[in-house]
C-alpha cells in the first residue's frame, strides 16, 4: 500500500491583482484521506488545489507536507500525481506507453516498469485495451488511463481537478465507483475538487466548502449536510427550508404556532425536503404548519413537492411516492410537518 502524506495549510492567501482568490486559508488533510474541496464557481477551490500542485506560489501563507515547507518547492519535484479535467493523455501514445511515461521520467528499470504498467491495468480493468490510442478508447477508458498513470509510480497525493465532468450521467456514476475503490485499496491521500454536491458527498471522508476564497466548514459528508456552519453551506448543499422563529413569552412560534426546537441558538429553523412530512389534515400532536400545494413533481421513487404556507412562506418536501396520496393535486389545502429532532437554527 502507498505511503500516503499528511497536508497542512497555514494561513495560505493568494491575490491576483486586486483580487483575493484565497484568505487566510488554515486546514490539515489527514494521512489517507478523500478529502474533496467544494464550492461554486470562482469560490477558491481550484486555484487551492492549483497551489497545492505547484503550478502557482500562495502569496502568503505555508503549505506543509508531513511538517516539512513545500511552499516553494516546484511541482515537478513534489511528487504528486494529478488527473486534468480533460484527461491531459498523450494522443500519439497507447494507453501503456501513457501509464509508463511518468516512470520513465523517474528513470524506473524496464523490468520495473513493465511490472508497474501490468499492474495498473489489471487494476484499472484496461485489459486487452493497452495497444490502444487515447482516440480509439472510450471517455470511460481514457478516464481510467489517466488515473492509472496519477497512480503508476505510487504518489502520496492524489489531486483530481474535477475528473468526471466530462463524463454522462451513468458513466459518472461508475468512475465514481472506480475512484472510492481506488481509494480504500491503494490509501492514497486524495484531494479531490468538484461543484457537485452529490459527488461531494457520495465520495469523501471530509468535504471543505470554500466561498468567496474562504473556508466556510471543513466536516465529513453528514455533518455538512445536517449540521452547515452557516446559512451558505446551508443552502449550498441542496434545498432548505428556512423557517423564522418568534418568541411569545418565552415559547418560539412559526407563523404564529407553538413549535418544539430542540436544538440551541437564536436564528431561524431549518429543516431539509425530505426531513418534512406531509398531512391532508391538522395533526393532533408535532410540529405542523397548514399550506396550499402548489405543485408536485414525480421523479420516480420519490415526489417533489412545493408549497405555500398561509402566512406566504415556500417549502419544498420530498418524499417516497408510495408515500404520496393519488388524491393529492396542486390545489390541496395539506399541513407540512416535522420532527423537531430533525431541525436545525442557522
Amino acid at each position: 500500500m502507498t505511503q500516503a502524506a499528511e497536508i497542512e495549510a497555514r494561513g495560505i492567501g493568494k491575490m491576483f491583482g486586486n483580487f483575493a482568490a484565497l484568505s487566510d486559508v488554515s486546514f490539515t488533510i489527514g494521512r489517507g484521506e478523500f478529502l474533496t474541496l467544494l464550492g461554486p464557481s470562482g469560490s477558491g477551490k481550484t486555484t487551492f488545489l492549483t497551489l497545492l500542485a505547484g503550478f502557482e506560489a500562495p502569496t502568503s501563507g505555508q503549505l506543509l507536507l508531513d511538517g516539512r515547507d513545500l511552499t516553494a518547492t516546484p511541482p515537478e519535484t513534489r511528487g504528486f500525481g494529478m488527473v486534468f479535467q480533460g484527461y491531459a493523455l498523450f494522443p500519439h501514445m497507447t494507453a501503456e506507453e501513457n501509464i509508463a511515461f511518468p516512470l520513465k521520467v523517474q528513470r524506473r528499470s524496464a523490468a520495473d516498469i513493465r511490472a508497474r504498467v501490468a499492474a495498473m491495468i489489471e487494476l484499472m480493468g484496461l485489459g486487452g485495451h493497452g495497444h490502444k490510442r487515447p482516440s480509439g478508447l472510450s471517455g470511460g477508458q481514457q478516464q481510467r488511463v489517466a488515473l492509472a498513470r496519477a497512480l503508476a509510480y505510487e504518489p502520496p497525493v492524489l489531486l483530481l481537478d474535477e475528473p468526471f465532468s466530462a463524463l454522462d450521467k451513468n458513466l459518472r456514476g461508475q468512475m465514481q465507483d472506480e475512484v472510492r475503490r481506488l481509494h480504500r485499496e491503494l490509501g492514497t491521500t486524495f484531494v479531490f475538487v468538484t461543484h457537485d454536491q452529490s459527488e461531494a458527498l457520495a465520495l469523501s471522508s471530509r468535504v471543505a466548502i470554500f466561498e468567496k476564497g474562504r473556508l466556510q466548514q471543513i466536516a465529513p459528508p453528514r455533518e455538512v449536510y445536517d449540521a452547515p456552519a452557516n446559512r451558505f453551506v446551508a443552502e449550498f448543499l441542496g434545498d432548505i427550508n428556512i423557517l423564522p422563529v418568534d418568541l411569545q413569552a418565552g415559547r418560539p412560534q412559526v407563523e404564529g404556532r407553538a413549535v418544539a426546537i430542540v436544538t440551541p441558538g437564536t436564528g431561524p429553523l431549518a429543516l431539509r425536503p425530505e426531513y418534512m412530512g406531509l398531512a391532508t389534515s391538522e395533526p393532533v400532536t408535532g410540529n405542523a404548519l397548514p399550506a396550499h400545494l402548489d405543485d408536485l413533481t414525480y421523479q420516480g421513487a420519490e415526489t417533489r413537492l412545493a408549497l405555500t404556507t398561509r402566512g406566504g412562506l415556500s417549502l419544498i418536501l420530498r418524499l417516497p411516492t408510495a408515500d404520496v396520496p393519488q388524491s393529492l393535486t396542486p390545489g390541496s389545502e395539506v399541513w407540512a410537518t416535522w420532527d423537531s429532532a430533525r431541525g436545525f437554527r442557522l
